[in-house]
Order: structure tokens, then sequence, then C-alpha cells
């Protein structure tokens, strides 16, 4: 079973970059994808971005270009370097892990998931 943590939330002012962070207890994270999701307010997870355990991502069309989704197995941790924000992208951003390694959109294929990091970006 994985714990994951996630930090490198702020408030930030539309244009600047924040880095977050999600680091994993447990074994076998370099078997699991790994997912970012978004909630604003109680609307529903958006997804953000993915990594697969080979590698391979992939990006929701909002971020893409903007956003780039990483992992180092040694350190069981995956990043989200997240450039030219905007204030759309304000929410709490959670880190996710599949452990069947598929690592779509879809947050019921998601098994663990973070507390959840708050970002917030002024216009």
């Amino acid at each position: 079973q994985a714990h994951l943590v996630e930090s490198g939330g702020g408030s930030v002012q539309a244009g600047d970059s924040l880095r977050l962070s999600c680091a994993a207890s447990g074994r076998s994270f370099s078997t699991y994808a790994m997912g970012w999701f978004r909630q604003v307010e109680e609307k529903e997870f958006e997804f953000v971005a993915a990594i697969r355990r080979g590698g391979s991502t992939c990006y929701a069309d909002s971020v893409k270009g903007r956003f780039t989704v990483s992992r180092d197995n040694a350190k069981k941790t995956v990043y989200l370097p997240m450039n030219n924000l905007k204030p759309e992208d304000t929410a709490v951003y959670y880190c996710a892990g599949d452990w069947a390694g598929l690592g779509s959109m879809r947050v019921a294929q998601y098994n663990y998931w973070g507390q959840g990091t708050q970002v917030t970006v002024s216009s």
C-alpha cells in the first residue's frame, strides 16, 4: 500500500511558476502509474497529467506546454513543474497512484491519493 504526500503549492502571480512534488512511501513505486488531478472547491476532480511506469506521459489540453510531469523512482517521487500559471489553474492539486500502471485520465483508475496541496494564482 502506498502513502502519498504532496508539497510545493503556494500563492503566486499569473505568469509565475511552481513545482509540485509528491513523495511516496511503500513498495513497488516504480510499477505504479502516477497522476495529478486538481479540484476547485467541491467540483469534480479534473485530470491534469499522468506518467506511466515506463515514463510515457499524457496531459490535459489546458496544461499542455506549460506543465511537465516527471518521476524519480529512486526517490519515490513524482514532480509537476508548472510554468506560466494562470488564474484558472487555481485549485487543490492531488497526486494519485495507479497500481495497475495504466495512468489513465479516469479518477476511478487510481487507488491511492495524497491529501492535496493548494495552488492559488492571482491576476
